[in-house]
């Protein structure tokens, strides 16, 4: 079958590792089952295997990818959950599982025409979103959703913050907090980034690092070094900055004093659970969601994709779609 893999691993041109070409079929353990994908989504998990961080890169060569949308062996439209974990190892919760790991790191992904993954990954998909839609839920969206919904500690009304225009975290913040009633208000390193967040549902823009004009409630971060101390003195006393990504550096200066003083309270997010994912693809549904797709792409054509990534000219998800499909 046709896939995309990381073959090696290199810092500085992560490209070169890349391979597209044929590869095995995939063997079944007890439990799992094949889904047959129908369009499957990049992130920057799989940039990170090809620089050779994280544990995906010590498992090369591996089918990359992790987010997908296909159709099972029962002929069932379905959405694949991204975390191979153990719920009662992590109290209940999947993602907290020490031993956890993603689709493309130890267990080959989705960038080909079959993948296997445990039978209690798969979530129904709803008939509103389209495979390349619905292939955008298992990772960025659903840590958007998580970090709004479980981790924020914010409701109607409220005003968040979300750092940095146009990535597929925070374009799901976006949609996702303007349809629960939030205030989102973005920023955004270029005008044109800044008025597609408007045209998402934000209600306000400003460039990155500006002063705004009032203190928020939460402040989703994902950028990391480049953002931190902004997104510090952006919140309200006793608020939250909830963290699920670090694109530019993941040491900044901690100013503990400003967080201890003002009682803020930092909390760490990741991805979510298949239950979350569930309830995700049916607030989608019922609200009428879209994700923000930027391209969708043949499987074969993967390395435009991910030059696309790499270079910040994605404005929401790259999306990959098999010959199969």
């Amino acid at each position: 079958m046709l896939a995309v893999v990381a073959k090696s691993s290199d810092p500085v041109d992560p490209l070169s590792g890349l391979h597209v070409g044929e590869w095995p079929e995939p063997c079944v353990p007890d439990g799992w089952t094949t889904v047959t994908v129908r369009a499957a989504t990049l992130n920057q998990h799989d940039l990170w295997t090809l620089r050779g961080v994280g544990s995906g890169a010590q498992s090369l060569p591996v089918v990359l990818g992790s987010d997908a949308a296909g159709i099972d062996e029962q002929g069932n439209e379905v959405i694949v959950h991204s975390v191979i974990g153990d719920p009662a190892a992590g109290r209940g919760d999947e993602t907290l599982d020490p031993d956890r790991t993603l689709l493309g790191d130890e267990h080959d992904g989705t960038f080909a025409e079959r993948v296997v993954v445990p039978r209690r990954n798969l979530v129904a998909k709803p008939p509103e979103l389209s495979f390349e839609e619905a292939a955008c839920l298992p990772g960025a969206w659903l840590t958007a959703y998580r970090m709004l919904f479980h981790r924020a500690a914010v409701g109607p009304g409220d005003t968040v913050l979300v750092q940095g225009a146009g990535g597929g975290v925070s374009t799901a913040l976006v949609v996702l907090g303007s349809a629960a009633g939030l205030r989102v208000w973005v920023t955004g390193r270029s005008p044109e980034r800044r008025a597609r967040a408007l045209r998402l549902g934000a209600d306000a823009v400003f460039p990155a690092g500006a002063r705004l004009p009032a203190r928020v409630d939460a402040v989703m971060e994902t950028v990391g070094e480049a953002t931190w101390a902004h997104s510090l003195r952006s919140v309200r006393p006793g608020g939250h900055v909830v963290v699920s990504g670090a694109t530019t550096g993941s040491m900044p200066g901690a100013d503990l004093a400003h967080i201890f003083f003002r009682q803020l309270t930092v909390v760490g997010s990741t991805l979510g659970t298949r239950d979350e994912l569930r309830d995700l693809a049916r607030f989608c549904a019922v609200h009428r969601l879209a994700p923000v797709i930027d391209r969708v792409l043949p499987l074969e054509r993967a390395h435009e994709a991910f030059r696309a990534l790499r270079d910040g000219e994605v404005f929401g998800k790259a999306v990959l779609t098999p010959l199969s499909g």
